[in-house]
């Protein structure tokens, strides 16, 4: 029976012992938890202390893609930031991307939270992914209204040294850029200089400022009296410096900095065929005495046929009339970009002294008679020419000496202003020109010496000029014909007439009827034939009628 209890409590005793180490086990075990936490929370990185204050947990989408996790909002805008600056580092490139940020907000305990390095690089990525399109920085440069992008500075001071250097074959000038002080944005303008003056005056103003440095009042006063002294004891041939003295571009020029895209630049070698190759450019030619439409195609280097079709308005035929101070289009050949240059030359020539006229106020200006003849002259030259591109458009004899003096023309002149000329009939088809032609029937003279308008019978005529009729009746191949003299010593004929109003030796003034067209004659069907002589010889009457 003892022993029966004396095991009972020895049972007993040995559950209590196993009971404490199980509580003790288990309460080091919640406080090694515990620690866990504790340490977790305040020395890992990656996690997020648990504070219980609002949302403390930020997922960022970028464009779609999800880049990371941030436990402070105020960190998004500086990685994004980040991230754009990689994109663009190192480039001189405008890029165009979406940025579509989206942030999600949440109240978390615990939390993993991203590297800056990871959420940088994928934000990256995200970026990419949604570029657009890249901008190069460029230089836009304007001609006038013509444009071209050029890739960079160095390229738009190529492209303008090379345009001048056409005509700068020594390689004495160079082109700058520099700000138009007139100007509030940021354009640049073209400077030419010479190069070896810009490296005295810069060597002048150095010198200049060491003497001023060390010379003060009335002193350095008459030391800049002496470098700026001129002495001129005589100027001779070998006194001036020939060669090219001045070059400038003659159309403006205005380089601002831009981004465009790669499809827009142009390259230096196209941009110079573009601006610097002679391109058919129109320009206004102004009539005067004596033109004909010929005549302004030959002088312009320019077909009958290009005139016409660009001065459809005015000109509807290669027989229209022009009149002095008429203004029509032309093209001539001249590059975008032209080029102004000058250069100092020596030469040897003959040369013609001026016109000296003496006026006779009972002549008119049609009237002229020569008194002496000229007498070339030689001489020396040294002149200052300036051109426009290849063309000569001035030229300044600075110094010249005679070897032997020109003798002048003398012409007596009159200054009575002549009569004028008009149409002699209203209306009419001018069918035949002056000149020669293909015979219209068999015995007509294939050098036409008049015009023809195709007009009905009976239609009436008038005098041209006023004048006395020195001839008035039937004149064999003429038919009916009228001839008038008139004050200036020209005549005109009218031929192919039906009837005649007027007589020999009647004075008719400019618009008096004279007679009715006709057929008669030599003719191939009802006209007017109209001829103008001067000095008994035959002239086209288009020139001269008003």
């Amino acid at each position: 029976m003892v022993r029966h209890r004396v095991k009972l409590m020895s049972k007993v005793e040995t559950m209590k012992k196993r009971g404490r180490t199980q509580r003790c086990i288990i309460s080091r075990l919640i406080r090694g938890v515990i620690y866990a936490l504790f340490v977790c929370c305040f020395f890992f990185p990656n996690y997020i202390k648990i504070e219980p204050t609002g949302n403390n947990y930020f997922k960022i989408t970028l464009n779609g893609l999800y880049v990371g996790s941030v436990g402070d909002e105020s960190l998004i805008d500086a990685y994004m930031q980040e991230a754009r600056k990689a994109i663009v580092a190192n480039s001189e490139e405008l890029i165009f991307m979406e940025s579509n940020l989206q942030v999600e907000a949440s109240e978390e305990l615990f939390a993993d939270v991203d590297s800056r390095k990871n959420i940088v690089a994928n934000m990256v990525r995200a970026l990419k992914s949604t570029q657009q399109e890249r901008f190069n920085r460029a230089y836009t440069v304007k001609v006038d209204e013509r444009t071209i992008n050029l890739a960079s500075s160095d390229e738009v001071l190529s492209f303008l040294n090379q345009t001048i250097n056409n005509y700068d074959s020594s390689d004495e000038f160079d082109a700058t850029l520099s700000l138009d002080p007139n100007r509030e944005l940021a354009v640049l303008v073209p400077e030419i200089r010479n190069k070896e003056k810009a490296e005295q005056e810069l060597e002048k103003e150095e010198e200049f400022a060491q003497n001023t440095a060390t010379q003060a009042g009335i002193e350095s006063f008459f030391t800049e009296c002496e470098m700026d002294a001129d002495y001129d004891d005589g100027v001779d041939f070998e006194d001036f410096d020939y060669g090219l003295t001045a070059v400038g571009f003659d159309d403006k020029i205005e380089v601002v900095e831009a981004y465009v895209p790669s499809v827009d630049l142009t390259r230096l070698d196209v941009a110079l065929n573009l601006l610097t190759e002679n391109q058919e450019m129109q320009q206004i030619y102004t009539v005067v005495a004596g033109d004909t439409l010929s005549g302004i195609a030959n002088k312009t280097n320019t077909s009958i046929d290009a005139i016409l079709a660009m001065n459809s308005a005015k000109l509807s035929s290669a027989s229209s009339m022009l009149h002095i101070g008429d203004e029509i289009v032309i093209t001539v050949p001249e590059p975008e970009l032209s080029v102004d240059w000058t250069e100092t030359k020596y030469y040897e020539e003959d040369y013609y002294a001026d016109i000296q006229y003496v006026y006779n106020d009972s002549w008119y200006t049609t009237q002229t008679k020569t008194l002496q003849e000229a007498v070339p002259g030689f001489r020396k030259v040294a002149a200052q020419i300036s051109y426009r591109n290849q063309s000569v458009v001035d030229r300044m004899i600075v110094y010249e000496e005679d070897v032997h003096a020109a003798v002048p023309q003398i012409i007596e002149k009159g200054t009575k202003v002549p009569p004028t000329y008009v149409k002699p009939l209203n209306g009419g088809h001018l069918t035949s020109y002056f000149g020669n032609r293909n015979a219209p029937t068999k015995g007509a003279s294939t050098n036409h010496k008049g015009i023809d308008w195709a007009t009905p019978i009976g239609t009436s005529i008038y005098a041209s000029c006023g004048g006395t009729v020195t001839k008035a009746g039937w004149g064999s191949g003429y038919g009916y014909v009228v001839y008038i003299k008139h004050p200036d010593g020209r005549e005109t004929r009218y031929a192919h007439l039906s009837k005649i109003i007027v007589t020999t030796g009647q004075y008719v003034s400019q618009g008096t009827r004279i007679a009715l067209s006709g057929n008669s004659g030599r003719s191939t069907g009802p006209h007017l034939h109209f001829e103008m002589l001067i000095n008994g010889t035959h002239v086209n009457p288009l020139n001269y009628l008003n």
